[in-house]
């Protein structure tokens, strides 16, 4: 076994924490991402963040912002910009699907989670999503309070 086999996981699962707690999913998708070769390694080796990262539909494509993919450490000189615009894998189909209900319904697309699959791509899930209002956000609070009890009073 080589030392980049070694250093690198095939079980990468990145999630976006606040996603959930601040936005209600509607709708999940599966896609692929278009990437260089220093930031897939970067992947595997856990270096990115979907914390302020959010997408949106450019010209029938689908483009992800701000997500934080750290540069490859052993990469040469060409390393990758941590922050660039990337595009999005997805049937033209489920794009004119999304474009639709983010103009009629006033739907976010955000990142929920970034994964490695066993055939070794990149793959993040994307869901339609819409903000929780303040006294939602509390909602969410009292009930994880209550499951945590819950669990508490079972052990």
């Amino acid at each position: 076994m080589s030392k980049d086999k070694a250093r690198f996981s095939n079980t990468v699962n990145i999630k976006n924490k606040k996603a959930r707690f601040n936005f209600e999913l509607i709708e999940n998708f599966e896609t692929g991402i278009v990437l260089k070769g220093s930031e897939i390694k970067s992947i595997r080796e856990g270096k990115a963040s979907l914390q302020e990262a959010y997408c949106h539909v450019n010209k029938g494509e689908i483009f992800i912002k701000g997500m934080n993919i750290s540069p490859y450490t052993e990469s040469t000189y060409d390393n990758h910009d941590p922050i660039r615009e990337r595009k999005l894998l997805l049937r033209k189909k489920q794009i004119e699907k999304i474009k639709e209900k983010m103009e009629q319904k006033g739907l976010t697309l955000i990142p929920v989670r970034l994964y490695i699959t066993s055939r070794g791509f990149a793959k993040l899930d994307i869901a339609l999503a819409k903000g929780k209002k303040v006294h939602d956000k509390r909602d969410s609070i009292k009930q994880k309070d209550q499951n945590r009890e819950l669990q508490r009073l079972k052990l």
